[in-house]
This record gives C-alpha cells, structure tokens and sequence, in this order.
C-alpha cells in the first residue's frame, strides 16, 4: 500500500460525511474540496540587492518541497526603481499530496509556533469560496535554519477551494483543522 497523506484521509473519511450532514447533499461528489494551495512571496527590496531572490527562492523550495518559481514585475514603476522584467518575488502552487502534507504541517507545527497566536482570521474569504492569508515572517516554518536567513519576510497563502460559497469554504477549512478565531473572544 502507497503513502496516503493524514490530511488527505482525514479529508475522506470525516469531512466529507460531515460536511454532507451539514449542509444536505445528496452526493457526496457534491462536497467542496481543497484544490490547490498557492505561496507567494514578495521581495521589494530585490530591486537593490539581488542574492535576496536567489535566498527567497530557496527558501520557498525548502518550505514548500517543491521548486518555487520567481515572479516578475509586469510594470515599470520609477518611484520603486522598478522595471519591467525584474524579479521581484517567488511563488509556487501546491496540489494532491503536496497541498496536503504542507497543511499537516502548516497546522500542526507552523502555526502554534507564531508569538502571541489566538487563530487566523475568519474574514478573509473572497465570496467564491477562497480563503487568503499572511504570514509576517518566514521563520515559524521548522524547515528553516535561522542562521542561514538574511532578511526576514512575509509571504501570503491562499486555499482554493471548490465551495460555492464562504460558509461551505469555512467549514471545509475549519473541519481540515484550520485553526480559526473564536467568535465569541472577539472584544
């Protein structure tokens, strides 16, 4: 038998018989599900110093254990010294097995070890089912070696979702174990 991801599992097993209660569907092909994951990471100050990108770059590849791609600058912008063609950032797209080992961790080991956590924020959804969020420093992930880091930076992560709507793309992420804000703790 071949290695079958916990999350990917879990995602069969328990999610979709709960979310097929909650919300009635007659089939269970009818339940939203996890598509992709996408990281992106801007690095501004790539304009200046360009072993930033190359840093960047491997630092995503190490994350997300898969190749992270650099991105472009579509514009000229001559306020940030900026040309069209430059690099100034990394990304990569997480899908089946992949997407779902980095959320295991992400939930299970990166996320606790964020200073002063209290849940990520349940309002960032994009009314089609989409949830976004950001990470202010690249160093909650154990893959990375402090000591090896030059600059500490942010990246985005995005869960793309098959829901048709926020409140099934919640319960879908809440039910794979994101671990979101309580409602009632908000003063």
């Amino acid at each position: 038998m071949s290695y079958v991801p916990t999350f990917k599992s879990k995602y069969k097993n328990e999610v979709v018989k709960e979310l097929q209660e909650k919300f009635q569907y007659k089939s269970s092909m009818q339940v939203p599900k996890l598509l992709k994951i996408c990281l992106n990471q801007g690095v501004g100050a790539a304009t200046q110093d360009k072993k930033l990108i190359d840093s960047a770059l491997s630092e995503m590849t190490t994350i997300a254990g898969q190749k992270a791609v650099p991105t472009k600058a579509t514009k000229s912008v001559s306020n940030f010294k900026l040309r069209e063609g430059m690099t100034i950032g990394t990304r990569v797209t997480l899908r089946n097995d992949r997407m779902y080992e980095f959320l295991e961790r992400l939930v299970t080991i990166s996320l606790p070890r964020v200073r002063d956590f209290k849940g990520i924020n349940d309002k960032s959804f994009d009314g089609a089912g989409n949830y976004s969020m950001g990470i202010t420093e690249q160093i909650i992930f154990p893959e990375i070696d402090i000591d090896k880091v030059n600059k500490i930076t942010g990246m985005d992560i995005t869960f793309v979702t098959s829901a048709k709507t926020d409140a099934e793309a919640f319960a879908l992420l809440k039910a794979l174990g994101l671990p979101f804000k309580n409602q009632n703790n908000n003063n």
